[in-house]
C-alpha cells in the first residue's frame, strides 16, 4: 500500500512541475482588456421610478373587483428588465408587463387586479423581479372593504359551565 501512496505522490509531483511554458504568456490582453470593460459597465445598474408606489383604491363594497396600472420609468443608464411581479396573496394578480430589456429613459406599465375580498383596511404588497442593484422593488395597493350587507350575521359563541362532579 505504501508502494501505491508512493507512485501517486512522484506522479502527481511530476505532472505538477512539468509546466514548460509560463503561464503569464497565456493571458490574452484583448480579453483582460474586454473583462475590465464588463466589470467596469456591471457596476452601473439599471434604475426604476415608479409614477406611484402606492395606489389606495379608497372604500370599496366586499366582493367589487378592482384593478390599477402602475407606471414606472428606466431612469438608469443601462437596460432594465423585469423578470417577474408577484403579489403576497392570490386576491391580488399583477399582469401585462413587460418582459423585454427596457432602455434608459423608456417606460412602461403593468396591471394590478384585486377581488375586492376582505374587511376594513387592506394593504398588499406586489414585488418586481428586476436587475436593478436591490434585485427587487414594491408597490402597494390598498382599500377599506366595507362588510357585505347581504351576508349573514356572526352571532358571539356561547359557552357553558358544567357543574363539578
Amino acid at each position: 500500500m505504501k508502494k501505491v501512496v508512493l507512485g501517486l505522490s512522484a506522479l502527481c509531483m511530476l505532472a505538477l512541475t512539468s509546466c514548460k511554458e509560463d503561464a503569464t504568456s497565456k493571458i490574452d490582453s484583448d480579453n483582460v482588456t474586454a473583462a475590465a470593460e464588463r466589470d467596469a459597465s456591471s457596476s452601473e445598474y439599471p434604475m426604476i421610478s415608479f409614477e406611484e408606489k402606492e395606489h389606495d383604491f379608497g372604500t370599496i363594497a366586499n366582493g367589487t373587483p378592482v384593478e390599477t396600472k402602475f407606471k414606472y420609468t428606466n431612469t438608469g443608464d443601462s437596460p432594465l428588465v423585469v423578470s417577474n411581479i408577484k403579489s403576497t396573496c392570490g386576491c391580488t394578480v399583477p399582469s401585462d408587463w413587460n418582459r423585454d430589456p427596457l432602455a434608459p429613459g423608456e417606460s412602461s406599465e403593468f396591471t394590478v387586479k384585486f377581488n375586492g375580498k376582505g374587511t376594513n383596511q387592506v394593504q398588499k404588497t406586489i414585488t418586481l423581479t428586476t436587475n436593478t442593484e436591490k434585485g427587487s422593488e414594491t408597490v402597494k395597493i390598498k382599500a377599506f372593504v366595507e362588510p357585505d350587507p347581504n351576508a349573514p350575521a356572526k352571532r358571539a359563541g356561547s359557552a357553558a359551565i358544567k357543574p363539578a362532579q
